[in-house]
């Protein structure tokens, strides 16, 4: 059996364990030669007071976990940020946005 594009189709099952999913703040993406892995990060406290070292810049980091770590294979990535692309033209259309919400960044 094959999709429309000639691919393999994949029945896919999740565990119950893992139905709900977990909840991350934001993600963080690095590579290797060969893997590409997103750490899905929630933080875990309040953000820190602001603070300003000599030269006025903020210092001092956002307390986070990863909630979750995918490692995907390098060739693989292009085809995420297709469907990754694809959801989001479809969840502007079906919210009735016209552009995507502005870059969102935890509160410091």
């Amino acid at each position: 059996m094959t999709d429309e594009a000639g691919s393999p189709a994949i029945a896919v099952t999740v565990p119950p364990e893992q139905e709900v999913g977990v909840f991350a703040d934001f993600a963080g993406i690095w590579h290797t030669p060969s893997t590409f892995v997103l750490d899905f990060l929630s933080l875990i406290s309040p953000a820190p007071q602001r603070q300003l070292d000599g030269a006025g810049e903020v210092v001092g980091a956002m307390p986070a976990r990863v909630a979750s770590r995918v490692r995907i294979p390098a060739e693989q990535v292009f085809q995420i940020i297709g469907a990754l692309q694809q959801q989001a033209d479809q969840w502007l259309e079906e919210t009735g946005r016209s552009e995507p919400p502005e870059a969102w960044t935890p509160s410091v």
